[in-house]
């Protein structure tokens, strides 16, 4: 593999800028090409983040011999089109969160990239954040004892916005549960598993989208209270709970600059500041599984993915949560 790996990126949003500033952080990455059904929009775009060509559409970008990993930023509902797209053509995928709308849909990219032994890897973010993997290592060598209750919250003010956008337009899978609720679950299925009982109470928006839920997770011996919403602003605090201690993600969790360890009567604060705006350390780790010529991620696997999205869809049916024209893969 050439010192520098290329990269491109198609769907040009806000998410997609944040990612292209982390990328000029990583010395072994490179921006070779960007794409949008807007040409225009992609020559801006590739002209402020350096990237070498423009295109104005998906299919050349996925022509382009140069590009080694494509970063899939589009709307949700696109997530699945657009992965099989750049894995049959050849490409690495790196594509945001979730996956997919619904765990067939990712049965469906996990059975391509294995047809095609091609490297896939959910953007699940805060996977990689150094304060979450430490944390996560603290829970599993047993320092705060059994596991026993964890909390985490993912709220903000969103229900003025363009309601053919993304977030609140049902044919992109719009609402809070697949844009930021996912968050919550994915922190409760990583330090404490599958549930086996999910409860759910939801309220849903003038265009049909969930626009906010809370969550119960039941495991033998432990709870999981999650909520997200676009309806109003919540903390964006997360603790979990042992037997003989807990742990206080410092806000905003999901991004998090430390944490709060306490075991005992004294707590203790450990600072672990992110680097950059955050999508670093999961650009780093793809380079890490291509260097080692896996073909994903041992710290976000594809059945990680798929387990996170049945979870998602238990909670979906729980809550009477459905979008148009959805397929299951």
């Amino acid at each position: 593999m050439a010192d520098k790996i290329s990269w491109g990126i198609i769907g040009l949003g806000r998410i997609a800028r944040k990612f292209a500033a982390d990328l000029h952080q990583v010395p072994t990455a490179r921006l070779a090409a960007v794409a949008s059904r807007d040409t225009d929009k992609a020559i801006g775009f590739a002209s402020e983040f350096g990237a070498a060509r423009a295109y104005g559409s998906y299919k050349e970008l996925l022509e382009d011999k140069a590009v080694e990993v494509v970063y899939v930023a589009t709307p949700h509902s696109f997530h699945l089109e657009h992965s099989l797209m750049a894995l049959h053509s050849g490409k690495h995928v790196l594509c945001e969160k979730p996956l997919a709308i619904n765990a067939g849909q990712v049965a469906q990219l996990q059975k391509a990239a294995s047809e095609t032994r091609i490297f896939l890897m959910e953007a699940m973010w805060s996977r990689f954040n150094p304060s979450i993997r430490e944390t996560l290592q603290r829970v599993k060598s047993g320092q705060l004892g059994k596991p026993s209750y964890l909390r985490a919250d993912f709220a903000f003010p969103a229900l003025d916005r363009d309601p053919s956008g993304r977030l609140l337009n049902p044919e992109l899978a719009g609402g809070s549960l697949l844009d930021i609720g996912i968050y919550p679950v994915f922190l409760a299925y990583l330090f404490m598993g599958m549930p086996y009982e999910i409860k759910t109470v939801a309220h849903f928006g003038a265009t049909g989208i969930e626009q906010q839920i809370g969550m119960v997770f039941k495991y033998p011996e432990a709870v999981a209270l999650l909520y997200s919403g676009l309806s109003s602003r919540s903390g964006l605090s997360a603790e979990i709970s042992g037997t003989l201690g807990s742990i206080y993600l410092d806000p905003p969790w999901y991004k998090t600059d430390g944490y709060q360890l306490q075991i005992g009567e004294e707590p203790s604060q450990i600072s672990l500041p992110a680097q950059e705006k955050g999508f670093l350390y999961e650009i780093e780790e793809v380079h890490h599984c291509l260097q080692n010529q896996q073909r994903e991620s041992n710290l976000w696997s594809l059945e990680d993915s798929h387990n996170l999205l049945t979870i998602l869809d238990r909670v979906r049916e729980a809550a009477g949560i459905s979008f148009p024209g959805e397929s299951a893969g």
